[in-house]
């Protein structure tokens, strides 16, 4: 359904260190990086932008599918040694479906991060 999303960070550098150690995991790599911003996704086909901007306020929750659980829990301790801040264990969401394995996080600027593998 979409082709891509936008973030506003406070300090690009920050959300990029971030961003790369928490979607490594997941298959995704900084595709492109110009003053003021910065692509993350599959190679060559960047898909999370992030956009620096003084007044970021945060408040945004994305999801991201994981191939499967093990991706899930790198996620999750890459966030932590990476700036983010625990938002949700690895874990099965029981109330969300029978197989909905997830973690969540906090990203530098408020947003919640998850990685979710259905498998």
């Amino acid at each position: 359904m979409y082709d891509h999303l936008g973030l506003k960070v406070k300090n690009l550098d920050a959300s990029v260190r971030f961003y790369e150690a928490v979607l490594t995991p997941l298959g995704h790599v900084l595709d492109s990086r110009y003053d003021g911003g910065a692509g993350l996704g599959p190679k060559d086909a960047p898909a999370l932008w992030l956009y620096e901007a003084a007044k970021a306020t945060g408040g945004t929750h994305v999801a991201l599918q994981a191939r499967d659980r093990a991706a899930v829990d790198a996620f999750h301790a890459a966030g932590m040694a990476n700036g983010g801040r625990d938002n949700g264990a690895p874990g099965l969401r029981l109330d969300y479906a029978p197989t909905y394995y997830a973690a969540f996080l906090i990203d530098p600027d408020g947003n919640n991060v998850e990685a979710v593998c259905m498998a």
